[in-house]
């Protein structure tokens, strides 16, 4: 028979019962402080990560489209812009073909760059042509490793352009780039002594181009004339693993381009008198795609519609002028000399063959952030590779810490709403 408690038992009872309550509710307490505890974290975590994300999307978006309102030319100022230039290349085309016995069958002018491409900001005030002069049976030797930079041999046979041979170890005679420039460069100066109001610069070490500069309504413009040598045979090897627009614009497209010629332009990097298989470097010419990339981004869409009357829009090209614009805006600020719109318009073409959709362009904030953030992933590892030609890095000249310097810039006008643009 079980014995009943006694009052001594029951007291014990009630003062563990009592013990039990107290550790409940200091164990509540504990948990309640630590939830409090963890949510100020977490508020406090929410509040550093917000400071840290791009500000809100129309705010953004707003100010995004009042700075391209901004960087648009005005219709009268491209139409008298355009006037000059098409007037001065014209009388360049007649001296060349009348006058000169080494480059009278060059051929039409390739209008390039950033005016024709219609990808220009602001002015109407820097203009690119090359004059392209023929070649047939020539020989292509890399300069260098990158394969960008080539020695042209003419093979066999009477040329015009016999003059500006060197001799080398080699069977075949190197066509001089220097030699030809030179030359090149006469002639337009005799042709522009004859027109007052345009003026030659002084040329610029390793630069192709003959520059003139003119007024016109009191802004001062400038005209850069590229020769250029067009070669109508199969690209270089080293083109064989880039411009990979498949999925983007298509396999026929890209068949289509690459039946195209491509060009040779007089430019070298580095010092003129460095040397590679008997070879000088101010002697070599740089590989030149121009003509292709105006074509892809005058014709952009994966759809044929794509920015017509009849088709949706997308915003790749306003989010170049954008990318230009804020690389222009930090070059004012800060040393950043060594990057130009060219590291852009790759940007953008690279990102094209990622997001191949023009649905994946149509939204301007959410896009720009994403090319943006292309861009610094470049620059933090200080590679950006030719578009054509994947061997070569268009980083290799700026040093790392610069390139790391302008992705901080970028990232830091990124998160906070590009106060630069206001």
């Amino acid at each position: 028979m079980t014995q009943p408690d006694t009052p001594n038992d029951t007291t014990k009872d009630l003062v563990r019962i009592t013990k039990a309550k107290a550790y409940v509710d200091r164990t509540n307490s504990t948990e309640n402080s630590t939830e409090e505890t963890t949510k100020k974290q977490r508020k406090s975590f929410k509040n550093a990560t917000k400071a840290c994300e791009p500000q809100d999307k129309d705010g953004v978006d707003s100010i995004l489209k009042t700075t391209l309102e901004k960087l648009k030319i005005k219709k009268n100022d491209r139409s008298d812009a355009a006037k000059v230039i098409n007037n001065i290349v014209r009388n360049i085309m007649e001296h060349l073909k009348n006058n000169s016995q080494c480059f009278k069958e060059v051929e039409e002018p390739l209008r390039t760059g950033s005016y024709y491409e219609h990808l220009k900001i602001f002015n109407p005030d820097e203009f690119d042509v090359m004059l392209p002069i023929p070649v047939d049976r020539v020989h292509l030797e890399p300069f260098g490793n990158d394969g960008a930079f080539y020695s042209v041999a003419l093979k066999r046979g009477k040329s015009v352009l016999n003059k500006f041979q060197r001799d080398t170890e080699q069977e075949t005679s190197i066509l001089s780039a220097s030699k030809m420039l030179k030359e090149f460069r006469e002639e337009v100066i005799k042709c522009v002594k004859t027109l007052k109001e345009w003026m030659v610069t002084r040329k610029k070490k390793g630069c192709p181009a003959v520059t003139l500069t003119t007024e016109v309504n009191s802004v001062t413009i400038s005209l850069d004339i590229v020769l250029c040598l067009v070669v109508k045979s199969s690209w270089p090897a080293f083109t064989k693993e880039g411009f990979r627009i498949e999925g983007w614009l298509g396999t026929k497209e890209k068949l289509k381009y690459k039946r195209m010629p491509y060009y040779l332009v007089p430019k070298y990097e580095g010092r003129g008198t460095a040397e590679s298989d008997g070879v000088l470097a101010k002697d070599a010419w740089r590989i030149s795609f121009s003509h292709v990339e105006k074509a892809i981004l005058m014709d952009h869409g994966s759809e044929k519609t794509c920015c017509e009357e009849a088709g949706a829009h997308c915003c790749r090209k306003d989010c170049l002028k954008l990318l230009k614009h804020l690389l222009s805006l930090l070059k004012e600020r800060d040393s950043f000399d060594k990057f130009c719109s060219y590291h852009a318009k790759t940007t953008l073409l690279h990102a094209c063959c990622s997001r191949t959709k023009d649905t994946d362009w149509h939204t301007l904030s959410h896009c720009f952030q994403k090319l943006l953030e292309d861009f610094e992933g470049h620059l933090e590892r200080g590679v950006l590779y030719n578009f054509f030609i994947p061997t070569q890095n268009l980083l290799s000249g700026p040093n790392q810490e610069r390139c790391r310097s302008l992705a901080k810039c970028i990232k830091d006008e990124r998160n906070n709403g590009f106060p630069i643009f206001k």
